[in-house]
């Protein structure tokens, strides 16, 4: 038998146990990296705290750069020279640095939420409500779940780790088959479904109506891991889906820019999101400004790193003109932001600088004045002044969005569609049409698989989600996914406004075309090298999870 190795992510999974404690200071406040221990769920308010690090610091190592490399790079949205290139390049290796982090920051939410169900079954004082108990074990499923979702996404195959402690012991885990793995999700959420209030408990906690939504996506992309469409599966996600939108009390924010503003934190479209803090302990912050801004001007410190990072050419030609969506996701040269400012030049006064509204500059190339970069703008939130002075560097509190209520409403299109050519389900094309009237966009009266895809492009592009389309698109149709990535085009252009200030119209030319095609052998990410090197199991087929 090939013993299995105490591997890095496992290592993690030891150290999240010897985290459990006895220091008075320990018991008195729960640290924000760890799951708190045995003697500290002794009230209602100590189960949410307890419960509280699964929404930011266990995220962070993917919120942190791979959810944009691997979900918008690898899904086509980005292009760059020098910025998670690998990814872009669709040449992603397993000493790529997103394969590393993402993988062991979604174990590392498996490893707390099975601390937090493991200590909330046990250890939970009598006098706490059974309802609240249910409550934070259904938080915790709800968390691993999530992260298993985007472990089989990315890698098909993977452990299923409930215990901990077992583990530690275990020689003989391996991986799990990729059906198995979906049933797992699958029953994790509905646990969370039927154990969650159907209100936040606090604000920006999740709800039976996340876990509903996020259980609506799971049946849509189980529904093609068989290579055909399972109906069953499409009708459970077009009930769950539905029953979000009618009684969930969610709703569209009017305005699609206003999603991606500091103070809208926790709106009304918002099914789950993680929740940072701009001044807490690192990794408890949002720290993608840092990377995705054009420059320091705009961040207020010696961070924006995003010069060379900007919308591929193939998601740009997406946008019409009427599409209020490009505005809010990539900043084109003149465009107008009056919500963040710049430090600039006073001409008045040489070697000064003053404050102004964001006027998007362009630049001088060459003879030429273009811009050879259509800038990030979304989660990209401004200065201090900009925030209430909630933002320093590379710390913003900005929520991530994980799930919205948009997305629900083109996952209940999508299944509505299922396999059929075209559609004219008149729900479906309701819920499809109201996505697109906040867009500013005309409505449709027939929509194909196509034109779902390409709306949820546009609608959650920037927010790490359009990758894992693909990637259910592979499962029922894989010569058509991949032929849409080896179509996409993610080379250089330039854009020429039709002013330098309040622009209306830009002139995008392709400079040079570049196309990164994949097959099946590299489509799914390649196992991290160091893991590979130390857990041997993983080489070993994968077989079913013994539920």
């Amino acid at each position: 038998m090939n013993k299995f190795h105490h591997t890095k992510i496992f290592l993690l999974l030891l150290w999240c146990s010897l985290l459990a404690g006895c220091s008075k200071d320990f018991l008195n406040r729960p640290p924000e990296d760890a799951i708190v221990d045995a003697n500290f769920y002794k009230t209602p308010e100590q189960v949410l705290a307890g419960t509280a690090p699964l929404y930011n610091i266990v995220w962070f190592a993917y919120n942190d750069k791979s959810s944009h490399g691997i979900g918008d790079g690898r899904g086509g949205a980005l292009m760059s020279g020098s910025y998670q290139v690998e990814n872009i390049r669709m040449q992603t290796t397993d000493v790529t640095g997103e394969v590393y982090t993402s993988w062991t920051s979604f174990f590392n939410v498996i490893a707390q939420s099975n601390m937090a169900i493991n200590n909330i079954t046990k250890y939970t004082a009598p006098s706490v409500p059974d309802n609240v108990k249910q409550a934070g074990i259904a938080e915790g499923r709800f968390m691993r779940a999530v992260a298993y979702s985007y472990l089989v996404q990315n890698w098909g195959p993977v452990p299923i780790i409930v215990d901990n402690n077992v583990l530690l012991t275990d020689t003989s885990i391996t991986r799990n088959t990729v059906e198995s793995i979906w049933e797992f999700i699958i029953r994790d959420l509905q646990f969370a479904v039927d154990n969650l209030p159907a209100s936040p408990a606090l604000r920006g906690r999740i709800t039976s109506w996340s876990a509903k939504g996020m259980l609506a996506k799971a049946y849509l992309t189980r529904a093609g891991i068989t290579g055909t469409l399972n109906q069953a599966d499409l009708a459970e996600a077009k009930k769950h889906a539905l029953d979000v939108i009618l009684n969930s009390g969610s709703r569209l924010m009017t305005n699609y820019e206003d999603l991606f503003l500091m103070k809208n934190n926790n709106n009304s479209e918002s099914l789950f999101s993680l929740q940072w803090k701009y001044d807490g302990d690192w990794g408890t912050q949002n720290s993608v400004q840092a990377f995705l801004a054009y420059g320091s001007e705009i961040t207020g410190f010696g961070d924006g790193w995003g010069g060379d990072l900007g919308g591929s050419l193939d998601q740009l030609r997406l946008y019409s003109t009427l599409d209020k969506r490009r505005k809010a996701t990539f900043m084109f040269p003149g465009d107008h932001y009056p919500y963040i400012h710049q430090s600039v030049d006073d001409p008045a006064n040489p070697g000064k600088k003053i404050i102004q509204e964001l006027q998007v500059p362009w630049n001088w190339v060459g003879t030429e004045r273009y811009n050879t970069r259509a800038w990030v703008k979304k989660y990209v939130v401004g200065r201090p002044e900009d925030n209430e002075g909630k933002v320093t560097q590379q710390h913003t509190e900005i929520n991530t969005y994980m799930l919205r209520l948009a997305d629900i409403y083109l996952v209940y299109a999508e299944a509505a569609l299922g396999a059929a050519p075209s559609t004219t389900d008149a729900t479906a094309l309701k819920y499809y049409n109201e996505v697109r009237k906040r867009a500013g966009v005309p409505e449709r009266a027939v929509i194909t698989a196509n034109d779902i895809f390409n709306e949820r492009r546009l609608e959650l592009a920037m927010e790490g989600q359009i990758w894992y389309d693909i990637v259910r698109m592979h499962y029922h149709s894989p010569a058509k996914a991949l032929q849409l990535i080896g179509a996409q085009d993610r080379g250089t252009y330039r854009i020429v406004p039709n002013a330098p200030i309040n622009a209306t119209s830009w002139t995008i030319t392709s400079d040079t075309p570049a196309f990164y095609p994949v097959t099946e052998s590299n489509f799914f990410l390649p196992y991290p090298a160091v893991e590979m090197s130390a857990a041997p199991n993983l080489r070993k087929p994968p077989v079913p999870y013994k539920f």
